[in-house]
């Protein structure tokens, strides 16, 4: 590719990666603000375990408002990305950013979370998440970090395919970090002997009192450094696997930016 084609190529993804930004930024903010008024109401002293109890009605209006951000995330990458895997990949980005800003503007309007080791409710579906907020921290900004790898990797050289053993690795590690975050919830079903009933648990009134009297205590840290690990490795292979490209553009924009400069400081 001519270092004409990168600047113009470059200033339309960098254009692209900015408002993605800035539309995640400001539904972190959003998301945040719902969750005070939540927190208002449920928790006028604080957000602590275990969790105040809420209605059927609630849990499910919960869950839709979590498919609707899921929506609009997802939405995002499609209107960004022109085929499949630019919008994983904007996708990732912006699910990365919005989390991030989510925990930065709770921070600043409640002043929680008091450090990134204290636990929070991640996710709903299909069961409750829990984790310390570091660990959302940290899978956000390798999401952002695989995106936007992808995009400029795709940019640079047409179609990007990825083959098999990365999206294994990639694929095994959000699967073993997923685990990581459902495993107390998990626990607790089993431990209950409640699996068998597991699509009415929402209906089960000694399932519910058990879980409003649930203080989450340890994290499974192995299974989450084990997917973090393995999704980063997959990243790092796909970089190996373009490492010429990446060696001929940055040689490429060296030279540009020395004859730039030679010419700035010389064209007297």
């Amino acid at each position: 590719m001519q270092i004409s084609q990168i600047q113009i190529e470059s200033k339309a993804v960098m254009a692209k990666l900015l408002w993605v930004g800035v539309f995640s930024i400001a539904m972190g903010f959003l998301e945040a603000i719902v969750v005070v008024y939540l927190r208002k109401i449920y928790y006028p002293g604080g957000f602590l375990f275990p969790m105040s109890p809420v209605s059927p009605q609630m849990y499910l209006v919960e869950l839709v408002r979590e498919v609707a951000t899921l929506v609009m995330l997802v939405s995002i990458g499609f209107l960004a990305g022109k085929k499949g895997l630019q919008r994983l990949a904007y996708f990732l980005i912006s699910f990365g950013v919005w989390d991030i800003f989510y925990y930065v503007a709770l921070k600043l309007f409640l002043g929680w979370p008091d450090s990134l080791l204290t636990w929070d409710v991640l996710f709903l579906i299909p069961l409750p998440w829990l984790g310390p907020v570091i660990a959302p921290v940290l899978v956000s900004l390798s999401m952002i970090w695989i995106g936007i790898n992808l995009i400029l990797l795709d940019e640079l050289d047409g179609p990007l395919a990825l083959k098999a053993d990365k999206w294994l690795l990639l694929i095994a590690g959000c699967g073993l970090i997923f685990i990581s975050f459902i495993w107390n919830y998990t626990a607790l079903i089993i431990r209950s002997g409640f699996l068998p009933q597991f699509f009415i648990l929402a209906e089960n009134s000694e399932f519910l009192h058990i879980v409003y009297n649930y203080v989450p205590e340890d994290f499974n840290w192995f299974l989450f450094f084990a997917g973090e690990l393995l999704a980063v490795f997959g990243m790092l292979k796909v970089l190996f696997q373009y490492r010429r490209l990446i060696q001929e553009t940055a040689r490429e924009l060296g030279a540009q930016f020395r004859m730039v400069k030679h010419r700035v400081f010389h064209s007297n």
